[in-house]
């Protein structure tokens, strides 16, 4: 063992002394219920070969696959569940795309029905459109009445910022630190998880502290949390202004999950919109990964913040079709208007089509009928208390925080300093993908393990993960030293 440092995940004695390449040997994963140590399959399957082989692999290498070092081949999903080419089933824990479970039967059918009577671009009448902005409607505060469709998250936030710009007539944003908020240029302008390395902070663009309690400038013990990141959001506005400069908007995801699952304190948004607005600018909440009963309290993440509170523009994406690519922009009549005085058309060739309007009225039927916000609710309360029993146990956790089906457990190598446990969290994603179990990490140290499985996640599926967990941080503690949290107590 390497002296202070983590064990190797351990290699099974078929795959020792291979040539195979590392990422290959998945093809060699055992199916559950098989028995301990059998292995299927005597050949790397041909499909899998392909895949991997350096001239014909379509990815680029700017794409990261999950796991590396020994990627999965996903061939099918339903529910909770993914499965590979060889039939091994996996629980996902992370994907919360496929909102409702993978290939919900209703949602497929919709998208089947209706592709086969027309799919065609939106600037004709159909009903699926004005029925499904109606229903999106009934789920927010009555002044987010105006609906943009679009086929993703980066859209729908790139539309956001030409909202908020044409409404307001000025030019700057303002960010939280670690924010994403998409892939386009203009996303990644103003997402510090990324631009940070590339080419660096525009000049228009404006960074504040993450409102984090557990690691950031002011923690658990303040006793106004949110009033005190709010003043540096303050802070931020005041300097800009200062030198002259004119703030368009304040773009926020309800819940930053980049940055680690993170919990902005209850009234901190309204103390922020008082400050954007004051200075001219509007309120943008990103709920692409958090909306559409995932915090299980509400329907969406920003009213958390409280009844009192209304954003003027909100974007949606990712589980809101499900898997099948939709996405949309809520705003009020007057941002509308201003975008209309421009004179310049605004459309989207696949955006509010019939289809994507006809998966989207699925999703909120099945959100509906099989009451997944209170399941969600119901299951993370419970998925909750079995990790704070975990954070009792094992002091790598230095945190469990969350809310519904969002959550993340923030592991550290020191109790005092509470530094990232980074490749302790890796041992981990890694160990539990032998058990079967697909998690990841996030935030900026990517030690904090975050769980946004679909809403059909059940309390049986919580037991299995907490139990594994469990003895992979018990394991740990008997073999390493890598981190002062996992030295043996006297």
């Amino acid at each position: 063992m390497p002296a202070g440092g983590l064990l190797p995940v351990p290699v099974p004695p078929w795959k020792q002394g291979s040539t195979l390449r590392p990422s290959s040997l998945c093809a060699f994963q055992k199916l559950r219920g098989k028995g301990k140590g059998s292995v299927v399959g005597a050949l790397v399957p041909s499909g899998l070969q392909t895949w991997l082989s350096t001239a014909c692999c379509p990815h680029s290498n700017s794409c990261r696959l999950f796991y590396p070092e020994d990627p999965i081949k996903i061939v099918r999903g339903q529910g909770q569940y993914l499965y590979d080419e060889q039939g091994a089933e996996y629980l996902d824990c992370i994907n919360n795309v496929a909102h409702v479970g993978h290939c919900h039967p209703l949602v497929v059918q919709a998208a089947h029905e209706q592709n086969q009577v027309l799919n065609t671009n939106s600037r004709y009448l159909h009903d699926n459109i004005v029925d499904y902005a109606q229903r999106l409607s009934e789920t927010l505060p009555e002044k987010l009445s105006v609906f943009y469709f679009l086929n993703s998250g980066s859209e729908a936030n790139d539309l956001a910022l030409r909202l908020a710009r044409q409404y307001t007539g000025h030019w700057d944003v303002v960010v939280l630190d670690h924010a994403y908020h998409g892939h386009l240029s203009s996303l990644i302008d103003i997402s510090p998880y990324k631009f940070r390395d590339l080419d660096g902070q525009k000049e228009w663009v404006h960074v504040a502290p993450l409102p984090d309690t557990y690691r950031g400038l002011y923690q658990e013990d303040h006793p106004d949390p949110a009033g005190a990141y709010a003043n540096e959001v303050k802070r931020v506005v005041s300097s800009v202004q200062e030198k002259g400069r004119k703030i368009a908007a304040f773009f926020v995801e309800s819940l930053p999950s980049v940055a680690g699952q993170i919990i902005p304190p209850a009234g901190f948004f309204q103390e922020v919109a008082e400050h954007i607005h004051g200075a001219g600018g509007v309120f943008v909440a990103d709920e692409i990964q958090v909306g559409f009963g995932r915090v299980g309290k509400h329907f969406w993440a920003f009213q958390l913040q409280g009844e009192d509170f209304v954003p003027d523009i909100v974007t949606m994406g990712k589980s809101i079709g499900n898997g099948h690519p939709v996405a949309c922009v809520a705003t009020t009549q007057a941002v509308a208007r201003a975008f209309e005085a421009t004179g310049v058309e605004y459309f989207n060739t696949f955006g509010g089509s019939p289809v994507s309007c006809a998966v989207g009225l699925a999703v909120l039927d099945v959100l509906e009928k099989e009451q997944l916000q209170a399941h969600a609710a119901s299951v993370g309360s419970y998925l909750m208390e079995l990790l704070e029993e975990q954070k009792a146990k094992h002091p790598i956790i230095g945190d469990v925080r969350g809310t519904g089906l969002f959550i993340g457990v923030d592991l550290i190598k020191d109790e005092a300093t509470r530094t990232p446990a980074t490749e302790e969290a890796n041992y981990v994603v890694s160990r539990l993908k032998d058990y079967y179990i697909l998690l990841s990490t996030d935030g900026p140290g990517r030690n904090v393990l975050k769980f946004k499985p679909p809403m059909c996640f059940s309390v049986d599926n919580a037991q299995h993960v907490v139990a594994k967990m469990d003895a992979i941080l018990t394991d740990m503690e008997g073999k390493m030293r890598s981190c002062e949290t996992l030295r043996l107590r006297p």
